[in-house]
């Protein structure tokens, strides 16, 4: 399950944060790969203890809290703190698989993530770079993903995706993975559904006892499937 997540920043936003990170200090992003990802990882990175990618990943965590969208779709548990990259001409990302598991190191004692959900937050428009397509593999077939800069997508961190080579421009974004409330994606795809049919019955037929009933079996379903 594909979820694009609209206007998670806006524009003003978008614009502080491309401003922030104009003279960030990159480095090389195989620094941060697992071995086999390292082979065809080929891109910028800001170091996860760097000062603008530590107020920025604040900021984004804090942009996440007010968007219902993001919720209902994640059901995040616990988010690793967001990373920022960089994608120049000649720079790509091979087909690879996320790992398992994150370590986040910026508390202690680490604290291991489940990586159930991997997020893509766009900082750069699809005006702004040729290539640079997030391409992810699912059982329906391939979905070429390129957001307005301010949105995101959530994707299976257990799906084989890659990132197009950048012909022209540069492509940044944020980029993180979270351990949902619930593990299985069939489950968590079915109470996503069911919460926007909720909502959507609530607004056609707001006093309707359905509202109601639909509502305690949204809650039953996640009080049986959450894993704390």
């Amino acid at each position: 399950m594909l979820i694009h997540v609209p206007r998670v920043l806006n524009e003003a936003q978008v614009s502080e944060f491309r401003r922030k990170l104009a003279d960030a200090g990159w480095v090389d992003g195989r620094g941060t790969a697992g071995h086999q990802s390292m082979l065809v990882k080929h891109n910028l990175q800001l170091p996860e203890s760097d000062p603008v990618a530590r107020e920025l990943s604040a900021a984004v965590l804090a942009a996440l809290e007010r968007n219902p969208l993001f919720f209902t779709a994640a059901l995040p548990g616990y988010i690793f703190p967001p990373l920022f990259n960089c994608y120049r001409a000649g720079d790509g990302f091979g087909n690879h698989i996320d790992n398992a598991v994150r370590y986040d190191r910026s508390v202690q004692p680490a604290r291991p993530v489940r990586t159930d959900l991997s997020v893509t937050l766009f900082l750069s428009g699809p005006e702004e770079y040729a290539g640079g397509e997030l391409v992810i593999e699912d059982s329906s077939g391939l979905h070429q993903v390129k957001l307005p800069a301010g949105d995101l997508v959530l994707y299976p961190s257990n799906s084989v995706h890659r990132v197009e080579t950048v012909t022209r421009g540069e492509r940044i974004a944020s980029f993180f993975w979270l351990q949902s409330f619930v593990r299985d994606s069939g489950e968590r795809q079915l109470l996503f559904e069911l919460d926007r049919a909720i909502q959507k019955l609530g607004r056609d037929l707001a006093s309707h006892p359905s509202v109601i009933e639909l509502t305690g079996v949204y809650h039953n379903l996640l009080r049986r499937w959450t894993e704390l």
